[in-house]
């Protein structure tokens, strides 16, 4: 029923795109993390909604594509896919697994440098009625995919960016750390992904992905293989592909079940 799960490659990244330059560039440490200018400005940007949660098993960010190459279809997919996998009886049974009995999440939607927005600001989830809180605030916030002019290309590099920044303001303590990125495209936007990757994982953090193969994908060089390749790392780290629309939020769930299992440690 699923597509395939690639676990992190131990090559060097690579990339088949040729990534354009932006502004941005100038605030690149030499070690390749993002400057404290734009750590500052970013907290401005998603801070401005109260953030609710505490000491949890597993904190995860959902880095969630809203780029032009997202259309209505798409758009409704992610948004109710995740709010499903959130609420799902699989999902809810893992959490009550762990230590604490308690994940974070945040959900965040991303475009080009510059472009992105909070819907789902840090929030626990300790059994269904919370995940139903917070599938609801998805569901009713997140985007459906009509106003896509302006949002320009893809840039993965800047999903990282944002995820980590969220990771490391995260007001509580997690014993794992998750950027969980969903996209149907590689990096064309923004920076390279390579520091961006390697700042996140010298942080300790896990970059997993689902990657949400188009129609015309090539099956000799699918999208999941990118990201196998260039994107994921840290820690237990895969990525998901699901075969198709119709199979995105049960290979999401699975990810997700994944994800909250695979925490093998108390929180600090």
């Amino acid at each position: 029923m699923f597509g395939s799960v690639y676990h992190q490659d131990a090559g060097p990244p690579s990339f088949r795109k040729r990534v354009r330059a932006t502004g941005w560039g100038s605030l690149l440490t030499p070690a390749g993390s993002i400057s404290r200018v734009t750590g500052i400005l970013a907290a401005s940007l998603f801070w401005g909604a109260s953030a609710h949660a505490a000491n949890v098993d597993v904190a995860i960010v959902f880095a969630v594509d809203f780029s032009s190459s997202i259309d209505p279809k798409i758009a409704d997919m992610q948004r109710e896919g995740h709010a499903a996998a959130l609420t799902s009886p699989e999902i809810i049974a893992a959490i009550s697994r762990n230590y604490v009995g308690c994940i974070g999440v945040a959900y965040f939607e991303w475009s080009s440098p510059g472009h992105a927005r909070v819907v789902l600001p840090w929030t626990s989830i300790c059994g269904l009625e919370d995940a139903k809180a917070a599938a609801a605030v998805i569901s009713r916030k997140g985007d459906a995919g009509f106003i896509r002019r302006g949002r320009g290309g893809t840039s993965v590099s800047s999903a990282i960016d944002i995820g980590s920044l969220l990771l490391d303001q995260f007001p509580g303590k997690a014993a794992k750390k998750v950027i969980d990125i969903s996209s149907n495209g590689e990096n064309n936007d923004g920076l390279p992904v390579q520091p961006s990757r390697s700042n996140a994982i010298a942080k300790g953090y896990t970059i997993n992905a689902i990657a949400i193969p188009t129609e015309d994908e090539n099956p000799d060089e699918p999208l999941a293989s990118y990201f196998a390749r260039s994107v994921i790392g840290g820690s237990q780290a895969f990525v998901m592909t699901p075969k198709g629309p119709d199979d995105y939020t049960m290979a999401l769930r699975r990810k997700l079940v994944t994800e909250v299992s695979m925490n093998d440690e108390r929180p600090l």
